[in-house]
C-alpha cells in the first residue's frame, strides 16, 4: 500500500472514532490529517470512499492479528481465548458509539459492507476452530458445525445493538464473558471443559 495513503486511511480511522462520521467534513479531515483537500482528493473520491478505504484498512490490520495467533499452533481452545480476547478488545471499541450509530442511520450501505467482510472472515475463523477442537478430542463429535458458527456469529453482531435488551441491565465485559463462557461449554467434551477450566485465568476480559 502506498504510505501516503496509509497514513490518510490510519489518520481517517482516528478521525471518525473521535469525532463521528456525520459530523467530519471534508474540510475537517483535512485539517485534521495536516494535508490539503487536492491531495486528498487525489487518493479517495469522496469521504464515503475514504469511509469505505479506512474500513478495508483496518479490517486487514485486525485480521492480520489474528491470523498471528492462528498460526501458533496452538490447540483449539488456546486459539479460541487468545483470538475471543482480540475480538473482544476490537468489539469494545464499537459498543455502543457514535460511529456505530452513524454508520446505521447515514451510511447503511457501508454498514452492510462491514457486517458482510466480517461475517464472511469470522464465519471462516470459527467454523475452523471447530473442526480442529473436533479432530483434537477437546470438542464434541456430535457438532452442527455450519449451525454453531452461525449462532456465535449472530451473538457477537447482536452486542452491537445498543438498544438491545441486554446492555441496558449488563456491562459490555460481562455480556460477553458469559457469551463466551456458554459457547465454549457447549462445544466442549469433558476433556475440552477441564481443560478449559485451567485455562480460565486467561479471560479476564475487563482488564
Amino acid at each position: 500500500m502506498d504510505e501516503r495513503l496509509e497514513e490518510i486511511l490510519k489518520g481517517a480511522n482516528k478521525v471518525f472514532h473521535n469525532y463521528g462520521i456525520k459530523s467530519v467534513s471534508m474540510d475537517d479531515l483535512s485539517r485534521e490529517l495536516k494535508i490539503s483537500k487536492k491531495t486528498l482528493y487525489q487518493y479517495v473520491d469522496n469521504k464515503t470512499d475514504l469511509l469505505r478505504q479506512s474500513i478495508d484498512y483496518q479490517f486487514l490490520k485486525d485480521n492480520a492479528k489474528i491470523n498471528s495467533v492462528i498460526n501458533q499452533n496452538y490447540n483449539a481452545i488456546d486459539t479460541l481465548v487468545e483470538v475471543s480476547k482480540m475480538i473482544y478488545e476490537e468489539l469494545k471499541k464499537f459498543h455502543p458509539n457514535i460511529i456505530m450509530f452513524d454508520l446505521k442511520k447515514y451510511y447503511p450501505e457501508t454498514l452492510e459492507y462491514l457486517v458482510d467482510k466480517k461475517r464472511k472472515y469470522f464465519y471462516d475463523y470459527i467454523k475452523g476452530n471447530l473442526e480442529q477442537g473436533i479432530r483434537e478430542g477437546l470438542y464434541r463429535k456430535d457438532l452442527n458445525v455450519d449451525l454453531i458458527t452461525r449462532l456465535y456469529i449472530r451473538k457477537m453482531e447482536d452486542m452491537h445493538d445498543p438498544d438491545g435488551f441486554l446492555n441496558r441491565d449488563y456491562s459490555f465485559e460481562k455480556i460477553f464473558e458469559v457469551m463466551f463462557d456458554n459457547h465454549i461449554r457447549g462445544i466442549a467434551n469433558e476433556k475440552g471443559i477441564n481443560y478449559y477450566e485451567e485455562k480460565r485465568q486467561k479471560l479476564k476480559f475487563n482488564e
